[in-house]
């Protein structure tokens, strides 16, 4: 456990460490200094100095909060009915959902750019959530939370004559909130962290979301990796604190909605 900590959180460590070290500090000194010497925030306002972070930060929040709502709605939608309604063609959808997952980015990104162009939708924020705005993952997520509910509560709620709807809002909803805080925590974390699709689709520097943007870090300041490490944490951060804020659903909501063999 303690080497794949080491793995897993050593390099945002290294990246923190480096964002927060002025130009005097040598961040190629041997053995490494993990702890700056003299802690400095110039290098995150000079991030703010050459690019528009705060347009950027709030066009990825757009399209990541715009995610997160089309897929708690559909696929907390399709996943009751794959689990609890029955209709014809019912396992053909559901190994639809799986073989979805197989498919590659990359192998279909060039369709879905065509398909935005005839909608007339390039360079829109709008084309950046539209690919992800249902993931097949979450699907089965809800699928398999919604299946494991007993079907006696159910039961009892058609007694007392719920209909459909009244019965996915009323009672199965409230029974799997865990699983939504793991749609939501999956669907935002893809949406604000996706760079390829955004950097195909979006022209318009405004449009650009903060890891497009971020981006330019690169390209301008190749000498100085402070403020590129410095852009890297801005872009973590909110995903560390949406993560703290709803960790205690999302461990819940792992075992309600894990995908069984």
């Amino acid at each position: 456990m303690l080497g794949v900590l080491a793995v897993t959180v050593g390099p945002f460590l290294w990246q923190l460490s480096t964002s927060l070290k002025s130009t005097t500090e040598d961040i190629y000194a041997y053995p490494p200094n993990l702890l700056p010497e003299r802690p400095t925030l110039d290098n995150y306002a000079g991030v703010a100095d050459i690019i528009p972070l705060w347009r950027y930060a709030l066009n990825s929040l757009q399209v990541a909060v715009a995610n997160v709502v089309t897929n708690l709605v559909g696929a907390s939608l399709a996943g009751y009915a794959l689990a609890r309604l029955r209709f014809r063609g019912r396992g053909l959808a559901g190994l639809a959902f799986v073989a979805a997952l197989l498919v590659p980015l990359e192998s279909i990104v060039i369709a879905q750019f065509t398909m935005m162009r005839d909608l007339q939708l390039n360079n829109t924020l709008t084309a950046v959530v539209l690919p992800g705005a249902v993931g097949a993952l979450n699907v089965l997520l809800m699928r398999n939370a919604f299946a494991n509910l007993p079907y006696e509560i159910e039961e009892a709620a058609v007694i007392d004559g719920a209909n459909v709807w009244q019965r996915f809002v009323r009672v199965a909803l409230p029974s799997v909130r865990g699983t939504l805080a793991v749609v939501a925590i999956f669907a935002f974390m893809g949406a604000w962290d996706d760079f390829l699709w955004p950097l195909i689709v979006l022209s318009d520097s405004d449009n650009f979301t903060l890891t497009v943007g971020l981006n330019f870090l690169h390209g301008t300041f190749q000498q100085n990796p402070r403020l590129v490490a410095a852009g890297t944490v801005i872009a973590v951060a909110p995903l560390l604190v949406m993560f703290a804020c709803l960790q205690r659903y999302f461990f819940r909501g792992v075992g309600e909605g894990a995908v069984k063999g």
